[in-house]
């Protein structure tokens, strides 16, 4: 963990470098207030003088003053390192996850993710900025305490050391059983966490069909299951912390018998025998103090392997080194796709898409229709590279889309889903999103050509609204129109829409393809149609079925060419005529 998260300290060596200073200043003034008390008796109580003790209280009082100002400058330089270097970890970490496809997410639990940036990094941080500084602090007062019980009486210490062993080995076995079981107690409330956030999210659903006590018992399993993992963790640190105070004040107690015999046979003083007993007391509390620690970094090593493992996670989709630009003035159709076959991981030898041919040119509506599984979906994922084909390819004016940056593609393309997609923000922000430097005039504008501006007004504040968790404040048409401005201010060269009315009612229906209609002029679009009644007038229609083109034509060409299409549109013209 520490060869890791060096990465991301080093790049603050000046402020690491006084904080390492402000430690071992404070660590040996915090060890001179030994010969402080030294000075004390000898010079003060047993001489029996008051400039003696006069002047050994003085010294201490500067000692104090100077650990007081060590300590000020040691909390603020660790403290600052730890928030930082744990800032630049959630950024990296959060840069990471913005990087890795879509199916990622769909593999793993969004609240297990955000456990990862948000808890694992927390964790971090009290350690960075707290836990290791404490635990560097003691280890160099045991160490400059143990040297200075050495100087003062080698018999003496070498009663102290003899129960080091005993401590240090059942610190590193332990210490190895804690960090597991750390890691193993972070999943699971990561987990728990995760289901929680999953309930609440669709708590209609959960109210609907009254199973509040089902999703309220398998949250309790999933924390008592947690509790009983993070209860082992504590019974080991329980016992090490247990197993540390009895060796180490055993063997204090062991000291203090025999420098009490020394002192009374007149070959140490009661001065000498104060301070080393001073220094027995610092190793033993600071020894203590570093096996207690110890647990709290074994915890955080748990933590910094799960944000490892989501930081090395590498990207299946990435820009090419070297990326072409596309070259619009070719004569070249805008979107070619040739032999185009993918299946994916979870089903290998069921094609999603199997050899399918298309080409689409610039300003042409084409509608993709056919049953479900037929491939649409698929396809617009392809297109944006969410996913990678196993055979054929996707050219844009003629440029293969595996030689195109990420970000130049995508950019080409506006997608309006079924589901419309809102942020926890206002209307403006999330209008905004299609063009993040747009202007509030600019913002208006593609409202109003998305037949918005007049329900948005109608809002308590407006544009500046705020619409709640995906937009749950407004209806289904409104969140609609919203994303459709959002793609009319993005103004791509190609819009990807995927049924966007599938599940309105009639008015909203209408109000919908206003603002579809407006924002498909003079742009190239591919609709997912399961609606034929939506994309009968665009210009042609390719039929889907089993990941195969089956047909291409228009509405009325594939009403007599396409047994499926015209099975497609009987059942749904005779069934919205019944």
């Amino acid at each position: 963990m520490l060869s890791w998260l060096w990465q991301f300290v080093k790049l603050y060596k000046t402020r690491l470098a006084i904080a390492i200073v402000a430690l071992i200043c404070t660590s040996a003034l915090t060890l001179s207030l030994g010969q402080g008390i030294r000075l004390m008796i000898d010079n003060g109580f047993a001489a029996q003088s008051y400039d003696g003790l006069a002047a050994a209280l003085k010294i201490t009082l500067l000692i104090i003053v100077g650990l007081a100002i060590g300590a000020y400058f040691r909390f603020y330089m660790v403290s600052w390192i730890g928030e930082r270097v744990v800032a630049d970890i959630r950024r990296q970490l959060y840069g990471r996850l913005l990087k890795l496809p879509p199916s990622f997410f769909e593999d793993n639990l969004a609240g297990e993710i955000q456990s990862r940036v948000t808890t694992d990094t927390t964790l971090l941080q009290t350690v960075i900025g707290s836990s290791f500084s404490f635990a560097l602090r003691n280890t160099l007062t045991f160490l400059g305490g143990m040297t200075l019980m050495f100087v003062s009486n080698v018999k003496l210490s070498l009663v102290v050391l003899t129960v080091v062993p005993f401590i240090v080995f059942p610190l590193i076995i332990v210490g190895r059983k804690v960090k597991r079981l750390s890691k193993d107690s972070q999943d699971k409330v990561a987990h728990v966490g995760a289901w929680a956030g999953e309930s609440l999210q669709h708590i209609k659903v959960v109210q609907a069909f009254t199973r509040e006590d089902l999703v309220k018992q398998q949250f309790a399993d999933g924390a008592e299951s947690a509790f009983q993992t993070a209860l082992r963790r504590i019974r080991y640190r329980a016992f090490l912390i247990a197993l540390v105070m009895i060796m180490v004040m055993g063997a204090v107690t062991v000291m203090l018998y025999i420098g009490e015999t020394d002192v009374l046979a007149g070959n140490l003083s009661a001065g000498d025998l104060s301070a080393f007993v001073f220094y027995a007391i610092m190793v033993a509390g600071s020894l203590a103090a570093v096996t207690e620690v110890y647990g709290e970094v074994q915890r955080a090593a748990g933590a910094a392997e799960r944000i490892r493992e989501l930081i090395a996670t590498e990207p299946e989709i990435e820009s090419p080194q070297a990326p072409e630009q596309v070259d619009f003035g070719r004569a070249e159709p805008l979107i070619a796709i040739a032999n185009l076959t993918f299946s994916y991981p979870s089903r290998p030898n069921h094609q999603a898409l199997d050899g399918l041919n298309l080409t689409i040119q610039r300003g042409e509506r084409v509608a993709l229709v056919g049953p479900s599984g037929s491939g649409k979906s698929t396809l617009f994922d392809l297109l944006l590279r969410f996913r990678q084909p196993q055979v054929g390819n996707i050219k844009i004016h003629g440029t293969d889309i595996k030689q195109l940056d990420l970000v130049s593609l995508r950019d080409l393309y506006a997608l309006v889903p079924q589901q419309p997609v809102l942020f926890s923000a206002n209307v403006v922000e999330n209008i905004r999103f299609g063009k993040p430097g747009a202007s509030q005039a600019e913002v208006e504008a593609a409202a109003k050509a998305a037949y918005a501006h007049d329900f948005i007004v109608d809002l308590p504040q407006g544009y500046q609204s705020f619409l709640g968790e995906q937009g749950v404040k407004l209806s289904g048409g409104q969140r609609q129109r919203l994303a459709i401005a959002r793609a009319i201010l993005a103004d791509p060269k190609i819009l990807l829409l995927d049924e966007a009315t599938s599940a309105l009612d009639a008015q909203s229906e209408h109000l919908v393809q206003q603002a579809l209609d407006e924002l498909m002029k003079h742009r190239t679009t591919l609709i997912i149609a399961h609606r034929l009644a939506t994309v009968a007038h665009v210009d042609r229609i390719a039929v889907l079925e089993h990941g195969k083109l089956v047909d291409v034509g228009t509405h009325q060409s594939l009403l007599q060419s396409s047994p499926l299409y015209k099975r497609l549109a009987d059942l749904q013209f005779q069934s919205h005529q019944a």
